[in-house]
Formats: C-alpha cells, sequence, structure tokens
C-alpha cells in the first residue's frame, strides 16, 4: 500500500480509548468505525489524534491533545517516557496495567486458540517491586546522541554531542542519553554516569556506527539479589591505555564491582557472543542464590532478567509440576538449566534440552557447583533432538515442562509431545499468542487445569503464562 500524502492523514477529534490491545497500544474508533490504535494513551481518556498510518481495517495514530484524561492514569516516574520507547504502560497505575495483561493473555487462549479455559483462573502474579526490578541493563554509546526538536531548531552548536543511553526506536545509529534510569538499583546510574563522565573528560572517543570509528561501544551492568556486580565494556578496538585507564576508575570509584571485564569486538554488529571476555578485576562471574542453590553468572550467561518474580514464577511451575521422586522430567529449552536445577530434588531425574551449546556448558557448571547428580543436558535444535530415538535413550518422561521462545513451540515438537503423551505438561510461555497456537494442537489429548499469568516486566507489554495441561 502506498503512503498516503500529508493532506489525507485525517485529525480526529475527541477519540474515546476504549482499550488496550497489543504491544501496550491504546484502542479506539474513528467516525467510520474503523479502529485506531494509539500509543501513551489510557482507557477512558478522550482525545485528539493524528493518523499516521491507514490500513484496511484500522488506522495508526498518535496522541496530539488529551481533551480528558482517564481516571486510571498516574505520573511516570520517568523523564523519558514517551522517548525512550520503553515502558509504555509508566502512565497507566500498575493495577490496571497488569488487569489488562490479564485479559490479554486469557483473550489469546480463547479467541486464538479457542480452548476451554478452568473456572477459576488465578489472577495475574504481579511483581512487587514495579521500578529497580531488573538485574542487567544494556546500554549502547554514540558519537551523536539523538537531538531533541527544540536542538535540532536551534542553530546553535550542539554541546557534548556524545550520548550513552538507549537506541530509539527505528534510529540504529542515534542514542538517547540517559541520566536516569529506575529499572536497575543504585550504583547502576552512578555507574553509568562515571563512564560517561570520565570518557568525555579523558577525551575517550564514543562509537559512530555508521563511520566505524571510536572506541566505546557499549555498556553492560548485571547484579544480583545478594549484592554481586558486574561490569561490562564492550570496544570496538584494543586501545589497552584508554580502556584499563576507564576500568580502574570505576575498580577505585565502586568496589561494589565483583566481575570487572572488556570485549573487543571489531564487527559491525555489537554481538559478542563468539567474542572472547577479557577480565580485568574480581571473578569473571556474579552469583544469585535461590533457596540454596547457586547461579554463577557470566558475561554471556542467560539469567531471568527480573530475579525475585522469577523464583516466584519457579515455584509456581514446580506446583504446578507435582513431581514426585519416582518421576522423570524432561525440561524442553532448558536455556541455562535454571528451572531443571530448581526442580531436581524432587525428581528421579531431569533431562534439559537446549539449542544453544554456552547455556549447557552453564547448566552443567551450575549442577556440579550445586552437587546435583540426577540431571543430563542435551544440546541440539529441538526439533531435531526431540525424537522416538531421544525418548529410547533417555526414558518415558512422567512431566515435561516447557519453556520456549517467543516463537512457541515447532509443530514437529507439538506432534512429539503428543506422542510421548507425558501425564503432566507444565507450558511457560512469554507469548500468549504462540502459546494458545501450540496449545490447540494439543486440547484433543490434553485439558487445561490450572493458568497463571506472571507479570516478569511492569510498565512493558510484555506478560508471561504458566499453563498446566493433563492427558484426557
Amino acid at each position: 500500500m502506498q503512503p498516503m500524502s500529508r493532506r489525507k492523514k485525517p485529525l480526529f477529534k475527541d477519540i474515546e480509548i476504549t482499550d488496550l490491545g497489543a504491544k501496550a497500544k491504546a484502542v479506539g474508533h474513528a467516525p467510520d468505525g474503523r479502529v485506531i490504535f494509539a500509543p501513551y494513551l489510557a482507557p477512558g481518556d478522550i482525545a485528539d489524534v493524528q493518523v499516521t498510518k491507514k490500513r484496511k481495517a484500522y488506522y495508526e495514530a498518535k496522541p496530539v491533545e488529551i481533551k480528558k484524561y482517564a481516571s486510571i492514569r498516574t505520573q511516570p516516574a520517568c523523564a523519558y517516557f514517551g522517548t525512550c520507547g520503553g515502558c509504555k504502560l509508566q502512565h497507566i497505575d500498575y493495577a490496571h496495567q497488569i488487569k489488562y495483561k490479564q485479559k490479554e493473555v486469557e483473550n489469546n487462549l480463547k479467541r486464538l486458540g479457542k480452548l476451554d479455559l478452568p473456572e477459576n483462573i488465578e489472577p495475574i502474579m504481579g511483581s512487587p517491586e514495579i521500578y529497580h526490578y531488573r538485574n542487567k541493563m544494556e546500554y549502547s554509546f554514540s558519537a551523536r546522541r539523538w537531538l531533541t526538536p527544540d536542538e535540532i531548531k536551534s542553530e546553535k552548536p550542539i554541546d557534548n554531542p556524545e550520548g550513552l543511553g538507549f537506541h530509539i526506536a527505528g534510529m540504529w545509529d542515534k542514542v538517547l542519553d540517559i541520566k536516569t534510569c529506575h529499572l536497575q538499583e543504585e550504583p547502576s546510574n552512578q555507574i553509568r554516569n562515571a563512564v560517561k563522565d570520565f570518557a568525555l573528560k579523558h577525551h575517550i572517543p564514543f562509537f559512530d556506527p555508521r563511520h566505524k570509528t571510536g572506541l566505546l561501544r557499549t555498556l553492560m551492568i548485571r547484579n544480583t539479589s545478594i549484592g554481586e556486580w558486574m561490569v561490562v565494556l564492550q570496544v570496538y578496538q584494543n586501545d589497552r591505555q584508554a580502556i584499563e585507564s576507564l576500568l580502574e576508575h570505576l575498580k577505585q570509584n565502586f568496589p561494589q564491582i565483583t566481575a570487572l571485564q572488556y570485549i573487543v569486538n571489531e564487527k559491525d554488529n555489537d554481538s559478542f557472543y563468539d567474542q572472547d571476555v577479557i577480565l580485568y578485576h574480581g571473578r569473571d562471574y556474579i552469583e544469585e542464590k535461590w533457596e540454596g542453590l547457586t547461579y554463577r553468572i557470566s558475561a554471556k550467561s542467560f539469567f531471568q532478567t527480573n530475579s525475585g518474580q522469577a523464583l516466584r514464577m519457579y515455584q509456581k511451575v514446580r506446583a504446578y509440576a507435582a513431581i514426585q521422586p519416582h518421576e522423570t522430567v524432561y525440561d524442553l529449552y532448558t536455556g541455562t538449566g535454571s528451572i531443571a536445577q530448581f526442580i531436581a530434588r524432587d525428581a528421579k531425574k531431569v533431562i534439559g534440552v537446549e539449542a544453544v551449546a554456552d547455556a549447557i556448558a552453564d547448566a552443567k557448571k551450575n549442577t556440579a557447583l550445586n552437587h546435583i547428580d540426577n540431571t543430563e543436558f542435551v544440546v541440539g535444535d529441538m526439533k531435531t533432538v526431540f525424537t522416538q530415538d531421544f525418548i529410547d535413550q533417555y526414558g518415558q518422561a512422567d512431566v515435561v515442562i516447557t519453556d520456549p521462545p517467543r516463537d512457541g513451540m515447532h509443530a514437529k515438537v507439538v506432534a512429539q509431545l503428543l506422542s510421548l503423551a507425558p501425564e503432566r505438561i507444565v507450558y511457560v510461555s512469554c507469548n500468549s499468542a504462540t502459546q494458545a497456537r501450540d496449545l490447540a494442537l494439543m486440547k484433543d489429548q490434553y485439558e487445561i487445569v490450572k493458568m497463571q499469568p506472571v507479570d516478569m516486566f511492569p510498565h512493558t507489554h510484555h506478560v508471561e503464562n504458566i499453563v498446566l495441561l493433563r492427558r484426557k
């Protein structure tokens, strides 16, 4: 479809917002009956909206003026709300955020999957911490930060054009410079600001992704609930003097940092999973502790980003699985084996399967660290590894726990699950739409017994869902 010219993009006045749709977009209706999707509005608002895209069945629009504010609105904590692109629900009070998330999960399973849900669905598990809940933040450096409209209009030279923060949506080479982010506890902001200030003072150049110049690329800050901190600096070239002067500055000023590392990445992209991580100070890992288990987390490790809520989610998974000492459990898409280790004490044995070799290496290290001897981990693409030969080798599973990525399970994996026919399946999903698709393929053989939505990421549209299936 050809884009409309400016004169054909209508301004709709006094549009009542009636709902929240996918990806936190507010929903209203145009005078011609078509749906309007617009960000940063709340159900109950009445607003003028400017159409940005016209489709056959709907419009996409942006708010121009809010004539009446909804009662469920609240003041966003973040100064970058509406610009950053993250935390798009900060303007809605948290009780209503999770209400709409629960509604989305139920609607997806009912409408997309045509599924029969249990009468007493458990209310969504809200996050006790709605700010400072993240244990991992990743920031990008840019020699050319994103400029405000006022800065663009001004003819004055731009002071400090460099930025350290988040990429603006749709602008791969522009970074919104961040002074304060509310997602990770201190000293996260202090560390990031200290890095930027030191670099500017000592003329350490920020990376320019368009021209492939400069030194500083990304900054990752991780922490755990027991007070350990990791900082990983990614650079474009091996300027040892500049790198070590910056890292030494952090070492001297932030004794909380227990793992201080850097990566020299000369590729065009920032992905560092194929790069060496160089230890400058401390250990090359941090530790998280849950229920007597210790998880070592390296720079490349995957670990749930909301530690406190992840623990509660795993406890719910364990409760749903109701594993008995004589039972064998398959943990599909096991990642670093965090769920497998969490439930191992209840089972006869647990078999974890994961496509990422580094993740399986972490899983094996952590099971050894925790003296767990009834787990095995297999590396491979789920749709090719999870076969009848796999079942013959590792034994019939009584319980299957599956936690796939956003795309859900491959149809071959679903088919093999149905052939395996375990008594119970616990399906953990970060995308209830693909979960609904997969469950629809299983509904002739399995009934949904329990369901628990979980909010891992307050102020965002993301929501997890745990479903307990029992063989009919």
